[in-house]
């Protein structure tokens, strides 16, 4: 791999040390030429089957993510074509991205609305080219080639640390560098949970596909793991399994963002959105979080915010019932305290009724203002519906 790119450093974060009384380092993976540890499982899988078949010219992989940008990389590297397909939403940052690594090495085809389908036009490429297919992480090549993380934080630690904290998605990471460790360490895997499909596969016994699944952290959103990544994770417990909250996972990539100067992806944040987990375990410890990338589309960042201050309880929403007559939205505006701000307001008056809703948005600076606020409301005769974590409505008018 050092033919590639460099090691990735592995970092004390002072900040997050000091908030977790234990020694916590990071291992920033966000820092490969892809911005994600992908590219070591494309880089491993590639020279191996070039070794085996030296005549083998194309490569094929099916990624709207990370996985496409790592193969593009290597095809470039390696002076062989590339046919990666993407499903047709996939985002034009990540089409560009993917092109620039790839160079004139690499064809892109949109496919398919869905994954499903692009992965099957994928595979039927394969069939019909000859080409080599390079999974995301079900693959034993990948899984040795994501081994390369935990060698390098021996490596760069001068021991195996006390625990270590893993991203999960479809397996690949976290199986490569438990096969390295063994079980010298303690280990966390974590992984959204509207992804949960280690967590399921644990409880089952095997690997079983999710009925639904949540997108957002869709570097890790995977409906089912692996069948050999799960091989090698088969007998951890469910205890070291640990679901994270998409809208908390905003909040801690707000915070690395601020703090730190950090970019992560939502799949970036996993391991160190654990660490609140796992505080009473990792204590006075020597603890590595993987951070697995930061291929962040800033369009994204407003939505980031907004559920990171929904999960941290600054920012609420709620209908008020507000009667229709002169000097009654005075009155609510006195309600408000020194530290409330107004971050959405909407409301049509309408003709013939007494009373009428307004969809409000407040922000604050400290989530106990909002008991305030609220008894001010309810004291000057209005009444209110706390809207802020409602699903079904929030999916209509947040």
């Amino acid at each position: 791999m050092r033919d590639v790119f460099p090691a990735t450093p592995l970092q004390l974060n002072a900040h997050l040390s000091k908030r977790f009384g234990a020694d916590v380092w990071l291992k920033r993976e966000d820092l490969t030429p892809v911005r994600s540890y992908k590219l070591r499982g494309a880089l491993n899988a590639m020279r191996k089957r070039r070794v085996s078949n030296p005549d083998q010219r194309i490569f094929v992989c099916a990624s709207a993510g990370n996985h496409a940008q790592g193969v593009a990389f290597m095809c470039k590297h390696f002076d062989v074509k590339g046919v990666i397909f993407m499903p047709v939403t996939t985002p034009q940052q990540k089409i560009f991205k993917t092109q620039v690594f790839g160079g004139d090495n690499v064809e892109i085809r949109l496919v398919g609305d869905y994954f499903d389908d692009t992965l099957a036009a994928a595979q039927a490429y394969c069939e019909e080219a000859g080409a080599a297919f390079l999974s995301p992480f079900d693959d034993e090549d990948v899984i040795e080639g994501q081994a390369a993380v935990a060698v390098e934080v021996q490596d760069q630690l001068g021991r195996v640390p006390d625990h270590i904290i893993l991203p999960v998605g479809g397996g690949g990471l976290s199986s490569g560098v438990r096969s390295y460790f063994g079980d010298s360490t303690r280990y966390t895997f974590v992984e959204p949970s509207g992804g949960a499909s280690l967590a399921a596969a644990v409880e089952a016994g095997h690997p079983v596909t999710l009925n639904q699944l949540d997108g957002f952290v869709d570097g890790a959103a995977v409906a089912r793991i692996g069948e050999r990544t799960f091989a090698r994770l088969s007998d951890i417990t469910r205890d070291d399994v640990i679901a994270a909250s998409e809208d908390r996972i905003c909040a801690t990539m707000m915070e690395m963002l601020n703090v730190e100067g950090i970019v992560l992806e939502p799949a970036g944040a996993l391991a160190v959105d654990a660490l609140t987990d796992v505080a009473d375990q990792i204590r006075g410890k020597t603890v590595v979080c993987v951070v697995s990338g930061g291929n962040f589309d800033f369009e994204r960042l407003p939505e980031v915010k907004e559920r990171a201050q929904r999960f941290s309880g600054v920012k609420k929403y709620f209908i008020l019932r507000m009667p229709q007559r002169p000097g009654a939205l005075r009155d609510f505006l006195e309600t408000l305290g020194p530290d409330d701000d107004i971050a959405r307001f909407e409301y049509l008056k309408k003709s013939a009724r007494n009373f009428g809703s307004v969809l409000i948005g407040i922000e604050t600076k400290s989530p106990q203002n909002f008991d305030a606020l609220f008894k001010r409301i309810e004291a000057a005769g209005m009444t209110f519906t706390d809207i802020t974590n409602d699903e079904t409505l929030g999916e209509f008018v947040l």
